[in-house]
């Protein structure tokens, strides 16, 4: 038979396959509302700028068309009265207050004529405030215009200005009479003090009754009005508007830039691609890349182009009149204008539907729970059956099926309980008795093995206590010969020298084979160093002596029953013993004791079994300092030198206590709660057996019914404090 290979299928929670289907057509839903109204949203944003940019283009075009035109109008009334002879051009006086009059009525900057004679007069605002008449009778340079101060009736009252004026040499003058017909000449511009003035000016040549030349009549508009009246448009506080020629110089524009510059007080026109309006600049320059020029723009263009990285709706429209101005007049809004509240609406889409979303997963989320919580509670009690836990019980459900499901799951679980009920009451028994038998085996086994270690390391210390006493007592003795006998030998050597030197004097007569073995054998430095060479034998084998000494005293063969000893004795013992690894080494610096000695008695106790016990904790000091040594640098350990306390003192009249410190790293709680157990140590395998602190415990505990105790912290170094009694109850004083 063939056999099927089942494939295992990942499963999916009850809560997700109830939830997220149900999410996904709601977000479906609302999303796709959203990105409708959002497009919807964007094309009526472009019709809206297309509407705002036509109105503003236009609005414009007529500022343009009647504000332009007032020039021409005023130079052709002034051409027909002087045609029909109602001005008198020899009488500057008169046509110049004519002049002044027309000023007040007109928002022009400037009307006058020229005569071929070169003789002159006109009424202007250079600062668009003060009223003067120019008048100049010849082309007769320097200074042959005078500039006057006017009344409020137009009388001329004072000369406050003379000038250079040359009619055959401005274009104001040339290019009308050249034309012979009405025109605007180049636009020009004037720098009085803190008022710039640039104009352009509308000239018409004139004629006598015989149809000669006479000169010319010109009217001037201040072209920073225009600027003003664009500033002044709705748009501009959004966009930009400006006007431009077709070379791409700069007329107006609505930023709050001005169209010029001033270098060394002269005026100086911008182009538009120079303009310090950034969207100004940025517009121009990519118009004039995208057509290769402005001159190619002969009808109206809608763009869309980026200013700054933002997108703004460009609106270029051509401005033409009947006497020869073309120029282009250029609107910019950006696209955040109408956007704003696009952005808004989609804010607000974007928030219902993750409102809507919210309420779909919360409504899911219940529902779901709804459903799912009994069988998860079903489930949860199967695994707990499965588990061994069988007292479970399932709730009852508002869902029929589901409450069909749980009577049964409970009938089932009460039918198990009983079963196993009985095979746990007969497991139980059994199992008490396997524990109390384990727990006796266990206590017996821990005695055994804590006995068994101490009857080793009694018995060891005990043979190396044989032996150290042994090698002691036979290194006493030649050590004693050598000793007694350097007394002898320095005697005598001083003698020697003595009759040496007593020969010298007396026989002083040079000898040359006494002398060439004096210098052979170097006598004099013989003599010296034979003196000490001698001190030096003493001094070591004084040492020996004293380490024989302290052998015997730790070991205390001779001592090993209950007697009075001085403990100071007895450290002093140990730490000559310790003395090798106190000294100085390459990597640290000597480890120093610090005796702190109080005046003891004669303390009863066991002295062998007492110097093993500040064997031990004298070791273990020099272990944990040598640790942290270990990980510092030479530098480190000369500021933190390693040190060792040793405090004695009396307490109470009938206790000594023996307190030994070190600086090293101390001990967690952990570690120092165990101190004292059997085959507890953190030292690594075979450095020790854990059972050095143990015994130390029994000893001062047990053997001398005292007190062993250790003080701490990590960071803070360890302490331990022995307490014995100065004299020994009787009952105690056997082992």
């Amino acid at each position: 038979m063939k056999q099927r290979i089942s494939v295992p299928i990942k499963a999916f929670p009850l809560q997700i396959v109830l939830i997220v289907p149900f999410v996904l057509q709601i977000f479906g839903a609302v999303g796709l509302v959203g990105y409708l109204s959002f497009k919807n949203g964007q094309k009526a944003v472009n019709q809206l700028a297309d509407q705002l940019m036509d109105k503003t283009s236009s609005t414009v075009e007529q500022h343009l068309n009647s504000y332009l035109s007032i020039p021409h109008k005023v130079n052709q009334i002034n051409a027909d009265a002087i045609g029909l002879g109602l001005l008198d051009v020899g009488d500057r006086k008169t046509v110049g207050k004519y002049f002044w009059k027309q000023m007040q009525a007109y928002d022009l900057s400037y009307i006058g004529f020229g005569l071929a004679t070169g003789a002159g007069v006109g009424a202007g605002r250079y600062d668009g405030k003060t009223l003067v008449i120019d008048d100049w009778p010849n082309a007769n340079l320097p200074k042959n215009v005078l500039s006057y101060a006017t009344d409020t009736e137009g009388n001329r009252t004072r000369v406050i200005d003379t000038l250079d004026w040359d009619n055959f040499k401005e274009p104001w003058y040339i290019e009308p009479v050249k034309a012979g017909r009405p025109i605007w000449s180049r636009i020009y511009s004037l720098n009085y003090p803190n008022h710039p003035y640039i104009a352009a000016s509308a000239g018409r040549p004139i004629y006598d009754a015989q149809n000669r030349l006479l000169g010319m009549v010109a009217a001037d508009i201040h072209l920073l009005k225009l600027s003003e009246f664009l500033r002044r448009l709705d748009i501009s506080r959004t966009g930009q508007v400006f006007i431009m020629e077709r070379s791409g110089m700069l007329i107006a524009n609505s930023s709050t830039q001005q169209p010029f510059k001033l270098v060394k007080d002269e005026i100086q026109r911008l182009k538009a691609r120079e303009s310090p309006d950034p969207v100004v600049q940025s517009i121009a320059q990519q118009l004039e890349q995208k057509f290769n020029g402005f001159k190619s723009i002969t009808e109206p263009k809608k763009l869309q182009l980026k200013s700054q990285g933002e997108p703004n709706f460009v609106y270029v429209s051509p401005w033409r009149d009947q006497y020869g101005l073309d120029w282009l007049v250029v609107v910019s809004v950006p696209e955040r204008t109408f956007m704003a509240q696009i952005n808004a609406n989609t804010s607000t889409t974007i928030v219902l539907c993750l409102g809507a979303l919210t309420v779909a997963t919360l409504m899911g989320y219940f529902t779901s729970r709804w459903i799912t919580h009994p069988i998860v509670r079903l489930n949860r009690a199967s695994q707990a059956m499965a588990s061994g836990n069988l007292d479970q019980v399932v709730d009852v459900s508002n869902i029929q099926e589901l409450d069909t499901l749980a009577h049964s799951f409970n009938y089932m679980a009460g039918q198990l309980r009983e079963s196993f009920t009985a095979l746990e009451n007969s497991k139980e028994e059994l199992e008490h008795r396997v524990e109390a038998r384990t727990a006796e085996l266990k206590s017996t086994l821990s005695e055994l093995q804590r006995t068994q270690a101490q009857v080793l390391q009694s018995e060891k210390m005990s043979s190396l206590g044989q032996l150290v006493a042994g090698v002691a007592h036979e290194i006493n003795n030649p050590v004693n010969f050598i000793h007694g006998n350097i007394t002898h030998l320095n005697q005598y050597t001083q003698d020697l020298l003595q009759m040496i030197y007593l020969y010298q004097q007396r026989h002083s007569s040079y000898d040359p084979e006494i002398q060439a073995l004096a210098d052979e054998i170097d006598l004099e430095f013989l003599i010296e160093d034979l003196q000490k060479m001698l001190s030096s034998m003493k001094m070591g084998t004084e040492r020996i002596r004293n380490i024989v000494l302290s052998l015997r005293n730790f070991s205390r063969m001779d001592e090993a029953e209950f007697k009075a000893v001085d403990i100071h004795e007895g450290i002093e013992s140990t730490l000559l013993i310790l003395q090798y690894r106190l000294k100085d080494k390459p990597d640290r610096p000597a480890i120093e004791i610090i005796r702190d000695y109080g005046k003891l008695p004669q303390v009863e106790c066991y002295p062998g079994q007492l110097n093993q016990v500040l064997m031990n904790i004298l070791a273990n000091a020099i272990d944990a300092l040598d640790e942290v040594n270990a990980g510092r640098t030479c530098e480190e350990n000369k500021e933190n030198p390693s040190q060792i306390t040793i405090c004695t003192s009396v307490s109470n009249s009938q206790w000594v206590e023996i307190a030994i410190a070190d600086n090293g790293l101390g001990m967690p709680e952990q570690v120092k709660s165990r101190i004292f157990d059997p085959f507890f140590t953190t030292k690594p395998v075979g450095k020790g057996t854990g059972m050095g602190m143990a015994i130390s415990y029994q000893i001062i505990t047990e053997k001398h019914r005292g007190k062993l105790e250790c003080f701490s912290a990590l960071g803070k170094g360890t302490e331990f404090i022995i307490q014995v009694p100065i004299k020994q109850q009787s009952c105690i004083l056997t082992v």
